[in-house]
Parts: C-alpha cells; sequence; structure tokens
C-alpha cells in the first residue's frame, strides 16, 4: 500500500486517486499540487491479516509550471557550512507578508520557522542565526491556505562543500561549481564527479559553457580536506515565454 503523511493530523492515509501496478508500483495519473506530501509504503497480507513496519519516508512535489511565490535563500546555494547565518525568503509579485517558511528535516519533522526554535520569521523571511547539520532538510513557502510552493533541499554540512545553483538551470545557459572550504580562503583543486563518475579533476572550478538535459544529476567533489555532499542539479528546457 502507498500511503501519504498528513502532518496536521500526525498519521499516514491511504493514497485513494493511485493505482497499483506489479511489484508494488503505485501511479498517479495526473499529478497535482496537492499531491505534495512525505509517502511511505508496506506490504500486507490479506488471510491471515498481516501488515509490515512502514518504509522509510520519501517527500515528493509536485509544483506549477508558474509558482505564486519564490523560496530566495541567501547566501544563494543549496550547500551550507554549520555555524553562519542563512536567510530564506517567500517572495512573490505583490511583496505581501502572507508566506510563512516551513520545513521537513531528516529526523522526519514537519516545522514552521515562525514558531520554533531553530529559526525566527519576520514578515515572509526565515533566519537561522547559526545553522547545525540537523538544519538539513527540504524547505518551502506556505500560504495562509495550506497550499506548499517551491521547495528546495538544503544540506549543512562542515569543512567542505559544493557551491550550485539553487533553481533549476536554463538548457543554454552556464552552469559554474565551485569548491568552498570553512574558515579559509584559500582556493584549492578538487576532483569533480557526476553520478558517481570523475568528469573534472584537479581544477578550482568547474564550468560547463552551455548546459544541456544530459547534465542533470548528482553532483559533488572530492579534495585533500574531504569529500562535499551531494547536490542535485536540474535542467528544464529552454522556454519561450517568461513569467
Amino acid at each position: 500500500n502507498l500511503l501519504t503523511f498528513t502532518d496536521c493530523s500526525n498519521h499516514y492515509q491511504l493514497l485513494s486517486d493511485s493505482s497499483r501496478g506489479a511489484g508494488g508500483n503505485y501511479t498517479v495519473s495526473s499529478a497535482a499540487v496537492k499531491h505534495t506530501g512525505v509517502y511511505v509504503c508496506r506490504a500486507e497480507r490479506r488471510n491471515p491479516a498481516y501488515n509490515t513496519t512502514y518504509s522509510n519516508t520519501q517527500p515528493v512535489w509536485v509544483t506549477g509550471v508558474c509558482p505564486l511565490v519564490s523560496l530566495i535563500i541567501s547566501p544563494s546555494r543549496t550547500q551550507h557550512f554549520t555555524s553562519v547565518s542563512l536567510s530564506l525568503s517567500c517572495e512573490d509579485q505583490s511583496n505581501s507578508d502572507r508566506w510563512r517558511v516551513r520545513r521537513y528535516t531528516e529526523s522526519e519533522q514537519w516545522e514552521d520557522c515562525s514558531s520554533s526554535v531553530w529559526g525566527s520569521q519576520t514578515g515572509s523571511t526565515c533566519t537561522i542565526s547559526s545553522t547545525i547539520t540537523s538544519d538539513t532538510g527540504v524547505y518551502w513557502c506556505q500560504s495562509e491556505s495550506g497550499e506548499n510552493y517551491h521547495p528546495v533541499n538544503i544540506t549543512v554540512h562542515s569543512g567542505v562543500i559544493l557551491e550550485s545553483p539553487v533553481h533549476p538551470v536554463t538548457e543554454g545557459d552556464t552552469l559554474t561549481l565551485r569548491c568552498l572550504y570553512q574558515n579559509t580562503s584559500s582556493v584549492l583543486r578538487a576532483d569533480f564527479y557526476k553520478d558517481g563518475s570523475l568528469i573534472q579533476n584537479q581544477t578550482t572550478e568547474m564550468i560547463i559553457s552551455t548546459v544541456s538535459k544530459s547534465h542533470e544529476g548528482f553532483y559533488c567533489k572530492h579534495s585533500e580536506r574531504g569529500e562535499s555532499p551531494k547536490s542535485w542539479i536540474s535542467v528544464r528546457g529552454e522556454s519561450k515565454k517568461h513569467h
């Protein structure tokens, strides 16, 4: 069975508008924003009745083509060092204060910035004064009516991080990846990997001058000072319309 987590009632509910295929695969025929959530699965036997324990949780996000709001991260990257300040702002066209910042962390907790000990919210901006590794998670903007928009994966790590863009890169644009080291301004060389394979070695930064869909994937770097976490680089098709 495929189930989704409801944070307000703190329990799982069966996904009603999905169809089960062979091998435990489930298909949602027409994905919508309402399908955003945290999913688990478990096996069941009817006679005699038996259910396994729940699987690990997996957040799934469905966003519209033209989201109403953008989550702006400062510094503008997905990986951040420990013990630094981090700002997350929900910005829409009217510059309203009707948004709140929420997150889902590796401890499987839904948390609201405005009513928590990990951050403080002023208007539509959430500030984490001193990051720790447990701040790693998915962050997003939530409207007053409870709709969720613009999720961003954020990783907090000590030592070495990969500087990569927060938002998807458009085909044809330039992508630059850099290696950053905590507590030093030195520029050191590193090896860059995509999906586990070495693509560039002993360089201070990696530049892809014309991005294509084939460049989408997980990137990380190895250096004499350690290994960075992986970052997912998403590539979207070139759009003729700008919203």
